[in-house]
C-alpha cells in the first residue's frame, strides 16, 4: 500500500518534459513546503522542547481547559535512584497519551510527576559510599545518613525528570511530588497515625517474610518467586503411647527446631503401614510402623527405599485428633508433646499427607497454631511460639543442640543449619529419606537473593479486625461504623468492585491477592524512611493515640521532614506537657516504602496548597464527574494499586481510583527478559538518539500494552517505516495545501461527489477515533489512521485529485473543493496523532497553521464532523472502489508485463454485468478515478479471459492502449491534443488553464 501518491502526473520528481517544447512544469500546482521529507527527529525533537518551553505549554494546557470535569491520572512514583530504563519509557508515553488525549477530549487533565524516594536502595547506595571510605555506618548519626540519602535521591530525580522530559512527557515538572518531601512526610507520619487511632495499627509477633540480606522484614509484594533448589526430607515423629511413628515431609529441614504440631485433615484416608522387606542398614527398617496418607504411602516407602510394606489398618481422623508425637529431636532438648491439628491447608498432592507445622516459620502455620489455642490450653500445651532465627540467620539461644548454626549468610548464600538438622535427625534415627528439590521460592524484589520466614516483633495493619470507620463515604453504602463496623478486606473487596479496572482481567487478579493477604507488616529496620511515629506505654503494647502529640508529630515533619522524630529530645518535644516521655518507648522502626507511595493520594489530590489543580476532585466514585486513574505495570497490583487500596479504604473507606489501567512488561524481540548479561537491552536514550522519541511513542501506542511488549532493531525499524509512511502522507498534503486560500473554499453543496465520500469516511473514522481513545485502546487509534492515511488517502483519494490538484485552471472548483477537503482532513489528522507522535504532530501543526494556535497541543478534537456523514453516497462509492480494484488489478498486470509504463497509457473495457453496479458510475468519471487517459464501461458478462477478483463477481476488465496523442503538460492520452490552436500539444483542459495563468500574469 503506497504512502504516498503514486507519481503517474507531473510532480516534483518526474522529469519536467519528455520532448523539446515549453516547459510547462512552471505551470503546475506541484506541492510545495518546508516540511522536510526526513524527520530528523533527534535533532528538531529538542527544538520543540523549547519550544514548549517558550510559550509556557503546561501552563496554557491548564489554562485552557479549566473549569472542565478534571482527569487526574495519578502518577505512580518511579523510584529515583537511576536512569530510566524501557519500561519507565513505555509507562510515562502511556500516560503522556492518557493525559494529552483526555485534555483534547475536553478535560482538565493536569499532569503531576512523582518520586519515590525512601528505602533500602538508596540505603545500599549510601553505604557503599561509605565502606569506599572506610567509614562504618553505625557511627554516623542517623540524621546525617538520611541527610546523604536525601541528597542522593535529589541528584537522580533530576536527572530522570530531564530524561523524562525527553520523551516529551507534557507534566507540571516544577510541582512535581516526592515521597522525601517535607510537606509528604508530613502527610505519610498523619496517615499512619490514623490507623493508630481506628486500631488498626498494632505491634504482634508473627512470622514474616525476612531479608536476612537487607536486614529487614519484607511485604509479599516485595517478594518474587524464583528457582531454588532446596533439600527435601521425610522425617518420623514418634506417637506417643504406641508402636509407630508419623511421617512429615519438608523442603525446610531448618525449620525443624521450630516444630510444635503436624497438622492433618479429616478429607484425607490414612493407614497404618509396616516395613515387610528392606535393604540391610536402611534408615526404614523391618518392622517399623508409619502412619502414612494412602494416597502417599507408596510413593513415601519408595523414597525410603523399603522393598515391600504392608497396609495394618484405618488410621480415623478422630484418633490422629486425639494423638500425640514426639519430638524427633527431643533427645536434644526438644521434650514437650506434639499435637495433631486438624488444617484446611493439608492436601495429600505431595509429600505424606502429614504438614510439619512450625508456627514461627510461616503463615498456615501460624494460623492454625493460634486458632487452635484453646485446643492447646485443654492439654497443658504452652502455646508460646519460639524466636528460632535471628536477624543476622542464625539460630537463637532458644535453639538447643545447634549452636552458631545459621540459615542464610549475609550475602545470601545458605548456611550450614539444614545439614546440621540433617545429621541430628540420621544420629537419633528419625530420617526416612533425604533429596534435593529445583522449585519457586520466595526472593527479595530488590536484593534477588532468597528470603526466611521468621517469627519477629512487627508493625501490622489488621485487615480483618472491625474498626471505627466514621466517614460520610462508607455511611452512605451502609457498611456502618464502630467495633462493629466493617473489615479492611471487606472494604477494599467492595472498592475493587466499584473500580474501572483495563484490561478487565486485572479486578480478578487483585481480588484474589485482597481476599487471601495476611495482615499487611507496615515495618522496616532501616533508617531511610518515613518511622512509624507513635508512642508505646512501657511494659505493654498500647499506642498512645492523643490528638495533640499527633498535631505536634505532623507540624514537625512538614516544617523540618521526617528527620525531626531522629533528633535528640524528639519525645520531649513531642510528649510533653500532657505525657511523661520516661513512660514511653518511641518506635524507630520506618514504614513499608509501599505505605509511603499509597499515601500519595492523600496529598496530591487533597492538598490545595501544593497542588491546586488536583485537589478538590468531585469523584466519579462519589457520583461527581470527576475521574481519578492509576496506570502502572500489571505487577502493581500486587504493589502500588494494592498499597493505595488499602491506604484508603483504611483511613477514607474508599478507593483512591475510579479507573485502573496496566500494561506487560518489555522483553527483547525472541520474547526473552532483558539483561546485560544477553547483551539484549533496549535503552530509551540510544533510541532516542538514533530515531527520536515519536519512534518509541509509535511503538508504545502501536503495542498491545495489555500484554508483554516487545523491542528491537528489527521491530523498531518496523516501527520506523510506518511512521515514514505517516510523515510523507501529512508532507503531501502540507505542500499541496500551499495552494490553498482559504477564502476560496468550496461548500459543501457544491463539492463534488468524491468528496463528500472522503469526507464521510473522516466522520466515520472520528467517531471510530473517540471511540478508541475514549477506552484507551491507542492501538486501534494508530491502526485506524494508518489504514485511513495510506489506504484511503494517498492509495485512493490523493492518487485521485493529484491530476486535478496539479493541472487543473486556478478557476477549477474542483481543484478547490479538493484543496477544501485536504485542509480538513489534515486539521483532524494532526490533532488526532498529537497525543501520539507529539513532536511530529507539532512539527506539522506549526507548518499547517502558522499564526493560528501556538501549539497542537493547545486544541481540541476535532468537532462537528459528523455533519459530513451520507450513508447512501458511502454505498455508492464503496460500489465504485470494488469496481475500481479490478481496473487497478487487471493494469498491474500490464505494467508487470511491460505492456504499458503509467497507467494513464491505458484505455480499458470494463464489463460490469450487474445493472446497479454500472448505476453507481453515473454521473462519475470513472476513468479519472481509475486515472486512466480513458475508459469503456460494457453492459456485459466479462469476456473470456479478461481479469476479474473474487471480490466483485460480474465484473471483468480487458486492457487496451490508449488511442491519442500525449499531452505535453498532463501527460494525459487524448484525441483532443492539438485541437486548441493557441497550444497545440495540450489538451483542452491543460490549454484552458494556461490561458487563465497567462491572464493572471502567473505564466510566463
Amino acid at each position: 500500500m503506497s504512502d504516498a501518491p503514486k507519481a503517474d502526473a507531473p510532480n516534483p520528481d518526474s522529469p519536467k518534459s519528455e520532448k523539446t517544447g515549453p516547459d510547462y512544469s512552471a505551470t503546475l500546482y506541484l506541492p510545495r513546503t518546508d516540511f522536510p521529507m526526513r524527520a530528523g527527529l533527534p535533532k528538531k525533537e529538542p527544538e520543540l522542547l523549547a519550544h514548549w518551553e517558550q510559550i509556557g505549554l503546561t501552563e496554557q494546557m491548564r489554562k485552557e481547559n479549566a473549569g472542565k470535569p478534571k482527569f487526574v491520572l495519578h502518577d505512580g512514583p518511579p523510584y529515583a535512584n537511576g536512569n530510566i530504563h524501557i519500561g519507565h519509557a513505555l509507562n510515562k508515553i502511556l500516560k503522556d497519551i492518557v493525559t494529552r488525549s483526555q485534555r483534547m477530549s475536553g478535560k482538565d487533565a493536569n499532569y503531576v510527576p512523582g518520586w519515590d524516594c525512601h528505602g533500602l536502595p538508596i540505603e545500599w547506595k549510601i553505604e557503599e559510599q561509605y565502606r569506599a571510605r572506610g567509614r562504618n555506618k553505625d557511627d554516623v548519626p542517623v540524621v546525617e545518613f538520611r541527610r546523604e540519602c536525601r541528597a542522593f535521591a535529589e541528584s537522580w530525580l533530576d536527572v530522570q525528570r530531564e530524561e523524562f522530559k525527553r520523551l516529551g512527557i507534557a507534566g507540571d515538572w516544577s510541582g512535581r511530588y516526592a515521597t522525601m518531601d517535607y510537606a509528604a512526610e508530613s502527610i505519610i507520619a498523619r496517615e499512619i497515625l490514623k490507623f493508630a487511632a481506628n486500631g488498626l495499627l498494632y505491634r504482634g509477633s508473627k512470622p514474616v517474610m525476612w531479608s536476612v540480606v537487607e536486614k529487614t522484614a519484607l511485604a509479599e509484594a516485595e517478594v518474587e518467586y524464583e528457582d531454588h533448589t532446596s533439600d527435601w526430607v521425610f522425617v518420623a515423629f514418634p506417637v506417643r503411647g504406641q508402636d509407630a511413628r508419623l511421617v512429615i515431609w519438608t523442603t525446610t529441614p531448618w525449620t525443624l527446631p521450630g516444630n510444635r504440631a503436624i497438622s492433618f485433615s479429616h478429607r484425607i484416608a490414612y493407614g497404618l503401614y509396616r516395613v515387610t522387606l528392606a535393604p540391610e542398614g536402611n534408615w526404614a527398617k523391618v518392622g517399623d510402623h508409619y502412619v502414612l496418607a494412602d494416597k502417599l504411602a507408596e510413593g513415601v516407602m519408595q523414597s525410603a527405599k523399603v522393598e515391600a510394606f504392608e497396609r495394618v489398618r484405618d488410621v480415623p481422623a478422630a484418633e490422629l485428633a486425639a494423638m500425640t508425637c514426639a519430638h524427633p529431636l527431643a533427645a536434644l532438648g526438644y521434650d514437650f508433646d506434639v499435637p495433631l491439628l486438624d488444617g484446611d491447608h493439608v492436601t495429600d498432592d505431595a509429600g505424606a499427607g502429614f504438614v510439619h507445622t512450625a508456627p514461627g516459620h510461616g503463615r498456615e502455620d501460624f494460623d492454625i497454631w493460634m486458632a487452635s489455642s484453646r485446643l492447646l490450653l485443654e492439654r497443658g500445651i504452652d502455646g508460646r511460639i519460639p524466636y528460632t532465627v535471628d536477624a543476622d540467620g542464625f539460630y537463637t539461644d532458644e535453639v538447643p543442640g545447634f549452636p552458631g548454626a545459621r540459615v542464610i549468610d549475609d550475602k545470601g548464600n545458605k548456611g550450614d543449619a539444614n545439614e546440621r538438622v540433617i545429621k541430628a535427625l540420621v544420629e537419633v534415627g528419625a530420617l526416612l529419606a533425604r533429596g534435593r528439590l529445583k522449585h519457586q521460592y520466595p526472593h527479595s524484589w530488590r536484593s534477588k537473593k532468597p528470603v526466611i520466614f521468621r517469627n519477629t516483633p512487627q508493625w501490622f495493619i489488621a485487615m480483618d479486625k472491625p474498626f471505627a470507620v466514621a466517614l460520610d463515604a462508607v455511611a452512605a453504602k451502609g457498611l456502618g461504623a464502630g467495633s462493629n463496623g466493617p473489615t479492611l478486606r471487606a472494604i477494599a473487596l467492595e472498592e475493587i468492585a466499584r473500580t474501572k479496572w483495563v484490561p478487565a482481567a486485572g479486578e480478578n487478579r487483585i481480588t484474589g491477592m485482597i481476599a487471601n493477604r495476611p495482615d499487611w507488616v507496615v515495618s522496616r529496620q532501616r533508617a531511610w524512611g518515613v518511622p512509624i511515629a507513635v508512642f508505646v506505654k512501657k511494659g505493654g503494647h498500647d499506642i498512645l493515640v492523643d490528638d495533640k502529640v499527633n498535631a505536634r508529630i505532623v507540624a514537625a515533619f512538614a516544617e523540618e521532614g521526617a528527620d525531626a522524630w531522629y533528633n535528640e529530645g524528639a519525645a520531649e518535644r513531642f510528649l510533653a506537657p500532657e505525657h511523661d516521655p520516661n513512660d514511653y518507648d518511641k518506635i524507630d522502626d520506618v514504614l513499608d516504602v509501599w505505605f509511603d507511595s499509597g499515601s500519595t493520594h492523600a496529598f496530591t489530590l487533597e492538598d490545595p496548597v501544593h497542588f491546586p489543580t488536583l485537589a478538590g476532585v468531585s469523584r466519579r466514585h462519589d457520583g461527581g464527574p470527576d475521574e481519578v486513574m492509576y496506570l502502572e505495570g500489571s505487577d502493581q497490583h500486587r504493589g502500588w494499586f494494592h498499597s493505595s487500596l488499602l491506604e484508603s479504604c483504611g483511613t477514607r473507606g474508599r478507593a483512591p481510583y475510579d479507573t485502573v489501567l496496566t500494561h506487560g512488561f518489555v522483553l527483547d524481540e525472541k520474547g526473552r527478559k532483558m539483561s546485560k548479561s544477553l547483551g539484549n537491552v533496549v535503552a530509551p536514550q540510544t533510541v532516542i538518539k538514533d530515531s527520536g522519541a515519536d519512534i518509541l511513542r509509535l511503538w508504545v501506542a502501536a503495542s498491545d500494552y495489555s500484554d508483554d511488549l516487545r523491542i528491537g532493531k528489527e521491530i523498531l525499524s518496523t516501527f520506523s517505516e510506518t511512521y515514514r509512511k505517516l510523515r510523507n502522507t501529512i508532507r503531501w498534503m502540507l505542500g499541496a495545501l500551499a495552494h490553498f486560500d482559504p477564502s476560496e473554499a468550496v461548500a459543501r453543496e457544491d463539492m463534488p461527489e468524491l468528496e463528500r465520500y472522503i469526507l464521510h469516511r473522516l466522520a466515520e473514522i472520528d467517531a471510530q477515533v473517540a471511540e478508541a481513545y475514549a477506552a484507551f485502546d491507542y492501538k486501534k487509534v494508530v491502526s485506524l489512521l494508518s489504514a485511513f492515511m495510506t489506504g484511503d488517502l494517498s492509495a485512493f483519494y490523493f492518487d485521485i485529485r493529484k491530476d486535478g490538484l496539479y493541472c487543473d485552471p486556478p478557476s477549477s472548483v474542483a481543484r478547490k473543493a479538493a484543496l477544501t477537503t485536504i485542509d480538513i482532513l489534515c486539521d483532524a489528522l494532526l490533532k488526532w496523532l498529537a497525543p501520539i507522535l507529539c513532536f511530529t504532530a507539532e512539527e506539522s501543526w506549526l507548518a499547517f497553521r502558522p499564526g493560528a494556535a501556538p501549539s497542537v497541543h493547545l486544541t481540541a478534537f476535532p468537532s462537528g464532523l459528523a455533519t459530513w456523514r451520507d450513508e447512501p453516497l458511502a454505498a455508492k462509492w464503496r460500489a465504485i472502489r470494488r469496481i475500481r480494484a479490478v481496473v487497478t488489478g487487471a493494469l498491474e498486470i500490464e505494467r508487470a508485463q511491460k505492456n504499458i509504463g503509467a497507467s494513464l497509457e491505458a484505455d480499458p473495457q470494463v464489463f460490469i454485468t450487474d445493472s446497479a453496479l454500472r448505476d453507481a458510475l453515473d454521473g462519475v468519471d470513472f476513468a479519472e478515478i481509475c486515472i486512466t487517459s480513458a475508459i469503456e464501461i460494457v453492459a456485459e458478462a466479462p469476456r473470456e479471459g479478461a481479469f476479474t477478483l473474487p471480490e466483485a463477481p460480474g465484473v471483468g476488465v480487458v486492457s487496451r492502449r490508449a488511442q491519442g496523442r500525449k499531452c505535453a503538460r498532463s501527460w494525459r492520452i487524448s484525441e483532443l491534443v492539438g485541437s486548441d490552436p493557441e497550444f497545440p500539444d495540450v489538451t483542452p483542459r491543460d490549454a484552458q488553464a494556461l490561458r487563465e495563468l497567462r491572464d493572471l500574469g502567473l505564466w510566463p
